[in-house]
């Protein structure tokens, strides 16, 4: 799969490391436990985003844009990296933000991402829901920069398209060489999975390598078939930029929706406890909306014996950390 032709912006800091998380992986029963850290892809405190802007900015810089749209949740990780990448290529950035999870205290609303925002230089705009609110406001943002005579680019929820899954393909290489010089090649590898681009990249990369790899999404938000439908939607997006191997099979997108708590951007139980147990285990910082709901279906998984003693699991931290600060009613009492 050749896909050096492609536009890209480099802002990634790669490769990011690959490190054994063996105090964790004690925890879990045994299993030998590897975490992929694109926690550290270095823009704006890093993130899987990173890799996706690579790609959608190589498109819009093609295209002559001069200002990148895009939208999120109000404590969105992917709006924040753009508004970095942005910054970086000297182009305006407009956000269309949406208030997911209520009733979180004023945190929520003036800490974390959303602060991040703002000293980046985004102009976000608040839309009064996340669905038909959302793209609405898009629609009406688009329309009026146009008539201002700007040259905007549309980036869709995530980056998660066939543009910026091209990023986790590149990504999926970039692990199995990791994986060669350890002296193994991973049996699972367990990633969060919400808009999609990221599970469809790795899973697409690791099949055009002809690695056999099982890759197991850990729902944030969707049931388990609706995240299925957004996999497929984005590697059908992908094949029309990149040859993709031999059409993958349902069973081969692989979901599990039991960790999913409350519903998306609201803290759950297991994954406070994942948190907690990462941290305090690995020095690993997760967040409350995606990796630590990951991990928690990890240690789920773990806990049920999915993995046999030893298996070689690779977790891809996609990063998030700058959300605790949001999230910090979820943690008290600090347990001190």
């Amino acid at each position: 799969m050749d896909i050096s032709r492609l536009p890209r912006f480099p802002l990634a800091h790669l490769p990011t490391p690959l490190q054994r998380a063996e105090r964790l992986a004690a925890a879990l029963g045994g299993l030998d436990l590897w975490i992929k850290r694109d926690d550290c892809t270095g823009l704006a405190l890093g993130g899987n985003k990173t890799r996706k802007l690579e790609y959608s900015l190589g498109e819009a810089i093609a295209a002559g844009a001069d200002t990148l749209v895009t939208c999120g949740g109000y404590q969105s990780n992917h709006v924040r990296q753009t508004a970095a990448a942005a910054a970086v290529a000297g182009l305006a950035c407009h956000a269309v933000i949406s208030v997911s999870a209520p009733d979180l205290g004023s945190d929520y609303l003036s800490s974390g991402n959303v602060l991040l925002d703002g000293l980046l230089g985004a102009q976000l705009h608040v839309a009064e829901d996340p669905g038909e609110g959302t793209d609405a406001t898009l629609r009406a943002l688009m329309a009026r920069l146009l008539s201002e005579g700007r040259r905007p680019f549309l980036i869709p929820l995530g980056a998660s398209d066939g543009i910026g899954a091209v990023g986790y393909v590149a990504a999926a290489y970039e692990l199995l060489e990791q994986c060669g010089l350890q002296g193994f090649e991973p049996t699972s590898v367990v990633l969060v999975t919400g808009s999609a681009g990221t599970h469809a990249g790795v899973l697409a990369g690791l099949r055009a390598a002809g690695a056999e790899t099982a890759v197991i999404g850990i729902s944030c938000s969707g049931r388990a078939e609706v995240q299925l439908s957004r996999v497929r939607r984005v590697l059908g997006e992908l094949e029309h930029r990149v040859a993709l191997p031999a059409a993958l099979a349902d069973e081969e997108i692989i979901v599990h929706d039991d960790w999913r708590g409350p519903g998306y951007a609201i803290p759950s139980e297991s994954g406070i406890e994942a948190i907690r147990l990462a941290a305090r285990t690995e020095g690993l910082l997760l967040d409350p909306v995606y990796t630590g709901k990951g991990m928690a279906g990890l240690i789920g998984l773990a806990r049920r014996g999915a993995f046999d003693r030893g298996e070689k699991v690779v977790f891809l931290h996609t990063g998030g950390a700058p959300a605790l600060f949001a999230y910090e009613n979820s943690f008290y009492p600090p347990q001190i």
